[in-house]
């Protein structure tokens, strides 16, 4: 099959999320079927990073996404009297539109995939413009990462801001019925957890084709967990910190759960990795010793070497935390919220440590710097478990329900393109 493969990121460098999502999906899909990549790049991403892509797709297009603040306030003041949410409004770009329209019109794809909601709307505008003809239209399938509403909705429930909590919580109800109308509209939509699912259809219950649950999955057969240090004293926390559930996690941490942590383990240092750390790290009298912030790093692995605990901390968001899936291929012991763990088959205790109020958590992160059995105990259970659940080399074997393996002469849009001309005389 032809596949158009949208994506609002660049999936590669894997240091995001999303970013391991897109990628593994389009390299399972890339061994079976001829996939066009069509993707947003940064002024950050690499040339090399879209000639490792180019190695395995059939063809990579990249359009820039540009974002500033000043677009960004642009776009939240439009939204604002506008139905259509802001993170929605601030993700269209012409161009995207007009290449992905370009490349249908070139080439009969058999399908595009869409990889989270923002890329549903170019998939769904650039089919309605194609004419009417006798080769099938594409079937569109969307990826939905996470019920994006509920990250918005979490995120207003905990913001004690008033202006903020209205306008989060504006944004959510707006997401919501936007998310609950494209799924609606795409011929196929593939969520990474049943929660997810529910969240959109609540009340509803799952039947054979529904919901279509494909989970994230990692590669642990292409990295080796790693080696720890002798005296592990750093509690580690690694993401994307422009992320607000991010941020707004490990500012809970720092505040409500480091001191009591410092209290009994007075050399344990809290080491933050990810782009974009919120300034008020610095203004909570952790001492400088106690404390480092890297910013984004091209390679964590020194300081993942010297972590006793891994830390997931967050109360907003959707989906499934990849941090984790990571954690375990590294061979890190975790400590996670129920939320930070949403959508995750875990055994707490046994894979990982689950806490939602700072002395518990203070308490799991303690057990971690001061017990080394427990420590090599949930790393070893969360390495095997990743091996067994969460390996994209045979989970995704799933995505051939919804790409059929064929051969070319059996698929309708090859077979319209290489018909014999008819050998009788026109009448």
């Amino acid at each position: 099959m032809r596949l158009l493969f949208l994506t609002q990121v660049l999936p590669y460098p894997l240091d995001a999320g999303p970013k391991a999502r897109a990628y593994f999906v389009l390299r399972y899909l890339a061994q079976h079927h001829e996939v066009t990549l069509l993707t947003f790049v940064r002024p950050s991403d690499r040339e090399d990073s879209v000639a490792h892509l180019r190695s395995f797709c059939a063809a990579v297009h990249t359009v820039p996404m540009l974002r500033s603040t000043g677009r960004d306030l642009q776009h939240l003041v439009r939204s604002l009297g506008s139905p259509t949410p802001f993170l929605i409004a601030r993700d269209w770009v012409p161009e995207m539109a007009e290449t992905a329209l370009q490349l249908l019109t070139e080439t009969p794809f058999a399908a595009i995939h869409a990889d989270q909601l923002p890329m549903a709307q170019y998939a769904l505008w650039a089919r309605d413009q194609l004419p009417a003809s006798n080769v099938p239209q594409p079937t569109l399938v969307l990826d939905e990462h996470n019920a994006v509403y509920l990250i918005f909705q979490r995120l207003a429930a905990t913001e004690r801001n008033p202006l903020k909590r209205a306008v989060l919580e504006l944004e959510w109800r707006k997401l919501q019925r936007y998310e609950d109308e494209i799924c609606r509209r795409i011929d196929k939509v593939v969520w990474v957890t049943q929660q997810d699912w529910q969240a959109l259809h609540p009340g509803v219950a799952p039947t054979a084709d529904e919901p279509s649950v494909i989970p994230i999955c990692v590669d642990p057969e292409g990295e080796m967990p790693l080696v720890p240090a002798a005296r592990p004293r750093r509690v580690t926390f690694l993401g994307g910190l422009h992320y607000p559930p991010n941020a707004q996690g490990i500012l809970w941490f720092a505040e409500h759960v480091f001191p009591s942590v410092l209290a009994k383990a007075p050399d344990a240092v809290l080491t933050v990795v990810g782009k974009q750390p919120p300034p008020g790290l610095h203004k909570l009298n952790i001492p400088a010793a106690n404390l480092e912030v890297t910013g984004y790093v091209d390679d964590p692995m020194p300081y993942l070497h010297e972590t006793a605990a891994f830390l997931v901390p967050l109360f907003a968001a959707g989906g499934m935390r990849v941090k984790i899936l990571d954690a375990w291929m590294w061979g890190l012991p975790i400590v996670s919220t129920t939320i930070g763990a949403e959508g995750i088959e875990i055994r707490p205790g046994e894979n990982i440590f689950i806490a939602d109020e700072a002395p518990s958590f203070a308490a799991a992160v303690l057990t971690l710097l001061q017990d080394d059995t427990a420590r090599a105990r949930l790393s070893h259970s969360g390495r095997r478990w990743l091996e067994q659940a969460y390996n994209w080399r045979t989970i995704y074997q799933a995505w051939d329900k919804h790409y059929p393996r064929t051969e070319p002469d059996e698929d309708p849009i090859y077979r319209a393109l290489h018909a014999e001309p008819d050998p009788r005389p026109a009448l």
